[in-house]
């Protein structure tokens, strides 16, 4: 894309929630004293942080596509070595004893791809981990593909419709099996409790709409939003307690 289209602050609104399947990830990687870990997608760098809090002996690399991002990361004034690097583009100077990608895959098309690359980078024993959405059929992204082939939008977005660009967990399963690892592949429907006004389109504009937004000026923007949010609140509608908001993650951790 041309421009960094990602907001930290926006991103980081509902940071625990996002933050709570990278720690699901993480306690399956049974890594003990490895020397070199990675965290490829790292964004803000606070969950980066927590690798060099487990393993606090290694050398921890975390990056990040957006300069805005490791921008940010590079605030924490922590241990670990941030730097802007394209994911399909990085290839690792040393084999890697542990690779960490957070919610990064699904905006690679060609991640298959990559996912050989990773795994010759592993060390001996060495481990990959990784999540990604498997939510792409929800309500939610359901109301998007609908409003862009709308009549109102069609002309600008009516072309825009990413599909499904995640595998399911048994095809990972099959990738990475037949590239000699040894796989733990499962998926989990987190049952978010969000609140305030338009809470789901509050979530969804840190992340699925990014792209949307990078097509539209200002102004429609905001018209594109408010026409969403009708549609949102209409498929996930609020209780006294909060909106709930079910979101399909799909985990992969492998050792070479």
């Amino acid at each position: 894309m041309s421009r960094d289209i990602w907001d930290p602050s926006t991103y980081a609104r509902y940071a625990d929630e996002r933050s709570r399947p990278f720690f699901d990830l993480l306690a399956r990687v049974r890594a003990v004293d490895p020397d070199y870990v990675v965290d490829a997608g790292c964004g803000t760098g606070e969950l980066t942080v927590e690798l060099a809090r487990r393993w606090p002996k290694a050398s921890i690399d975390g990056f990040d596509s957006s300069p805005a991002m490791i921008a940010k990361a590079r605030e924490l004034g922590a241990m670990p070595r941030f730097f802007v690097t394209d994911v399909t583009l990085w290839r690792p100077d040393r084999p890697v004893d542990v690779l960490i990608s957070n919610a990064v895959l699904q905006w690679v098309p060609s991640h298959r791809d990559l996912l050989e690359h990773w795994v010759d980078a592993l060390s001996p024993g060495g481990w990959l981990a990784f999540q990604v959405p498997g939510n792409f059929d929800a309500p939610s992204h359901v109301a998007i593909r609908e409003l862009c082939r709308s009549p109102q939008w069609a002309d600008r977005l009516g072309d825009y419709d990413r599909g499904s660009p995640v595998d399911d967990p048994i095809g990972y399963l099959d990738q990475l099996s037949d590239l000699g690892c040894r796989v733990d592949a499962w998926e989990t429907t987190y049952l978010h409790v969000l609140h305030g006004d338009n809470a789901v389109l509050q979530w969804i504009s840190g992340t699925a709409l990014r792209p949307i937004f990078d097509r539209l000026d200002e102004d429609e923007r905001k018209r594109f939003t408010a026409e969403l949010a009708v549609r949102l609140d209409e498929v996930y509608p609020s209780r006294k307690y909060g909106t709930p908001f079910p979101f399909r993650r799909i985990f992969l951790v492998a050792q070479k």
